[in-house]
């Protein structure tokens, strides 16, 4: 059974930073591209950022810059570290896999930025 596992979320202020984790099980880490998505109230899931099995990594123009995705396999583990947050960041942030059709993710956990 695949299992996606976040944390690290939290309530930061503007400028502030937090890093995410997210532990896989059931899954052979090491293959496997690692996403994070995002979503805001009210508004659609969107990526973020992802990290392919050789360690290239991609992020959307929101976040270059700010944010940064990582993986250690040994560990299961993907993580995203994020700097100078902003009150735009403010979403539920998901993990997310998957391997030919099947999609798999976290619950999520929530990063809310103040002002």
């Amino acid at each position: 059974q695949v299992r996606l596992v976040e944390s690290g979320g939290g309530l930061v202020q503007a400028g502030g930073s937090l890093r995410l984790s997210c532990v896989a099980a059931g899954i052979n880490f090491k293959i496997h591209s690692m996403r994070w998505y995002r979503q805001a109230p009210g508004k659609q899931r969107d990526l973020v950022a992802r990290i392919f099995s050789n360690g290239t990594t991609e992020y959307v123009d929101a976040v270059k810059g700010r944010f940064t995705i990582s993986r250690v396999n040994p560990r299961n583990t993907v993580y995203l570290q994020m700097n100078s947050l902003t009150p735009g960041d403010t979403a539920v942030y998901y993990c997310n896999t998957n391997w030919g059709p099947a999609d798999y993710w976290g619950k999520g956990t929530l990063v809310t930025v103040s002002s």
